[in-house]
């Protein structure tokens, strides 16, 4: 009974269904939680929150596959999910449909490769795990160089550039404990994949966003 429970829960369209379902709810909660508090606020409104959970859930999947798939249909669900509250709460503007479709392309680029990254750091073998462990804490360092670079948010961009830095030194530690030889090319990328994440961020993401 205990094997065919946990083969229904591992069973393709109930994960798949399942990341849907998480993501639409990030997604809604991310668009309400919006100026809550100025943390809330900077909390909500940055692109590492969706991502990071990406990754999260791409640990959970026990099939690689099936993280790659989740992490894409995940992020198009989060982006839904804020469109859609945004659209019922009447803050849906001109070019929203823009918006939308540029973060849902930023998605389906970000969300299986962070999906990838998170079931690699937990179940992957060699020292990839160390590359995929630097890919997830690329996201806050990036964003970190963002706020502080393009936006000049000084304050918020320490807070980021913190963040990443506990969460590399907390990925090599676990990635060491776990017997990665090389674990130590996790703190080593991390900062070089931030900078590529926020050259990418600035000149394409930006650009896209700009020309709505």
């Amino acid at each position: 009974m205990a094997t065919m429970t946990a083969s229904r829960r591992d069973a393709p369209v109930t994960v798949l269904a399942t990341t849907v379902a998480f993501g639409l709810l990030l997604g809604w909660a991310t668009y309400g939680l919006h100026g809550a508090t100025p943390l809330m606020e900077r909390a909500t409104n940055s692109v590492s929150t969706w991502i990071i959970w990406t990754a999260a859930a791409g640990a959970l999947i026990r099939a690689r596959q099936l993280a790659v798939w989740g992490g894409a249909l995940m992020m198009l669900a989060t982006c839904g999910g804020y469109y859609a509250a945004s659209a019922l709460g009447d803050t849906f503007g001109a070019g929203g449909l823009g918006t939308a479709a540029v973060w849902s392309v930023a998605g389906l680029t970000g969300g299986p490769l962070l999906g990838w990254a998170g079931w690699t750091v937990r179940r992957g073998r060699g020292d990839v795990r160390a590359v995929a462990g630097a890919v997830i804490a690329m996201v806050v360092l990036g964003e970190a160089l963002w706020l502080g670079l393009a936006l000049h948010y000084w304050g918020e961009a320490a807070v980021f550039l913190t963040v990443g830095a506990l969460l590399t030194a907390l990925l090599t530690v676990y990635l060491a404990r776990t017997g990665v030889h090389r674990y130590w090319l996790c703190a080593v990328l991390a900062p070089m994949s931030g900078l590529a994440f926020y050259l990418a961020e600035e000149g394409i993401l930006n650009g896209l966003l700009g020309s709505l």
